[in-house]
């Protein structure tokens, strides 16, 4: 009998050990485990005063970057704290600002206060701020489109990008193999992606900047019609540094980005796009009027020496009528390179992935006045190379097509009195198969013709060959 005040005691004890763990729980965000880092952290975009550093932790945390040019940290500043959320995946992107130009400076990162206990075994976290705007200052770049972790999960070509040591690392679309009408399972994807071993280096220590394509975007060969488009929208921001997204006014994934003398123009071929299939009248556009005309009047303002046009989609006309390319679309990009001649504006080069295979082609629009656009073309960082290519014939190439596995581009913009863009193939064993391919500021001015000079043996013949009315790859030559 004397034992049941006890329990009552007991169970009075209990319940007020619970009501107080509930609300301790209630005044905390949840969260797994100690404070960590789940993916990241990632530099994104630097400018010559800014960068943004993108991370995800286990849960609900205050996350502070700490960092200092001495890195040793003996005088060091603090970002101000950002809270990750559920609602965006507990992804965040912190500021760190007033920076000096051409700079390096080395960083730690502090998830509710913790220094985590991975980054602890690093070497110094570092990223480098760019030279002020119009500053004669070399860059190097790299980029490359088409990661299929389904298929390679290893990836062992991020260590040869590493190795390069670019300044930037253009992700130009597919960069995840979502491929669903489930914005989760985009989130899911890319989380995987972002632990990959290999990868860990580049997106702590360089400036990574992406567009996306049909791949991250939806299903394959998606378009403006896409019924998750608002939902891939959203993922995209939480999982990218990117210098801005779109306009307040026109929404998409576009921005430019500035490296001393060298802009880029980074365009969205989905948002707007009409559907491939769809004839190709005047009207039909890829990247819709309010992006148009952004990427026309952010043209005609620029004064870099070399303006590069960035785009997931391939520029030279190489999978037909109806293709997922700017050849369903050859009004619009056509209308675009008459405007560029139109208005002299000089140095302009392009930029694209997708293909599955490694390309250098020209669209010779010194034939129609203007100059020479070469479009260097890398695909894929890690994806089985299918045979598709074979059907698809660019204007002009200007090396052979390298379809012996995965590559990325590596891109050299040397200033001086005569600024020259040297592009490079490599490929997952660190080689240079194709390249280097040079050409001069002084070359991409209305009325120049450069091309002939510049297009390799085994392409010239295969043209020849081809405008004979025979097929493009019936004679037999090495490649």
């Amino acid at each position: 009998m004397k034992r049941i005040p006890m329990l009552r005691s007991a169970f009075v004890l209990g319940l007020v050990m619970i009501v107080s763990v509930s609300a301790a729980m209630a005044a905390k965000p949840s969260h797994t485990g100690y404070p960590r880092l789940m993916q990241g952290p990632m530099v994104g975009a630097v400018t010559d005063s800014e960068a943004k550093i993108w991370v995800r932790t286990s849960g609900a945390f205050e996350v502070v970057i700490v960092y200092d040019t001495d890195p040793e940290f003996r005088s060091p500043s603090e970002t101000e704290p950002v809270m990750t959320e559920k609602a965006e995946d507990y992804a965040a992107v912190i500021d760190v600002t007033d920076l000096e130009p051409s700079t390096e400076y080395f960083y730690e990162l502090r998830v509710d206060g913790i220094k985590d206990r991975y980054l602890k075994k690093l070497k110094p976290l570092r990223f480098e701020t760019a030279p002020r705007p119009g500053e004669a200052a070399d860059l190097r770049i790299a980029f490359g489109s088409c990661p299929k972790w389904q298929d390679d999960r290893v990836q062992p070509i991020w260590p040869w990008v590493v190795h390069h040591d670019p300044d930037i690392f253009f992700w130009i679309g597919d960069n995840v193999y979502a491929d669903t009408l489930d914005p989760d399972i985009i989130r899911e994807e890319y989380r995987r992606q972002r632990e990959v071993w290999g990868l860990q280096p580049l997106i702590h220590n360089t400036s990574n900047l992406a567009v996306w394509d049909d791949h991250d975007y939806g299903l394959n060969n998606h378009d403006r019609t896409n019924p998750i488009k608002e939902g891939a929208y959203e993922v995209f921001l939480d999982y990218w540094p990117n210098p801005s997204f779109g306009l307040p006014e026109v929404k998409g994934i576009f921005y430019t980005t500035t490296w001393g003398q060298v802009e880029f123009f980074v365009i969205d071929d989905r948002w707007y796009r009409d559907p491939c299939e769809d004839p190709d009248t005047p009207e039909k556009t890829m990247l819709g009027a309010g992006q148009y005309t952004w990427l026309t009047e952010k043209l005609e303002a620029s004064t870099a020496v070399f303006k590069v046009l960035v785009s997931g989609s391939g520029w030279s006309k190489n999978k037909g009528e109806g293709g997922d390319a700017w050849s369903a679309y050859l009004h619009e990009r056509n209308r675009l390179f008459d405007f560029i001649r139109d208005n002299e504006i000089t140095g302009v080069v392009l930029m694209s992935g997708d293909t599955h295979v490694g390309e250098l082609n020209v669209i010779p629009w010194s034939e129609r006045g203007g100059y020479d656009l070469y479009d260097m073309v890398s695909s894929p960082l890690a994806q089985v190379i299918p045979d598709s290519w074979l059907e698809r014939r660019p204007e002009r190439r200007i090396w052979p097509v390298y379809f012996q596995g995965s590559n990325f581009g590596l891109v050299d913009f040397t200033m001086g009195d005569d600024p020259t863009m040297s592009y490079r193939l490599v490929d997952t064993f660190g080689r240079v198969v194709r390249g280097p391919f040079e050409v001069k500021a002084s070359e991409l001015v209305n009325g120049v013709t450069s091309w002939p000079d510049k297009v390799e043996e085994v392409p010239r013949q295969r043209q020849q060959h081809y405008e004979a009315g025979e097929g493009y790859y019936e004679i037999e030559v090495d490649d």
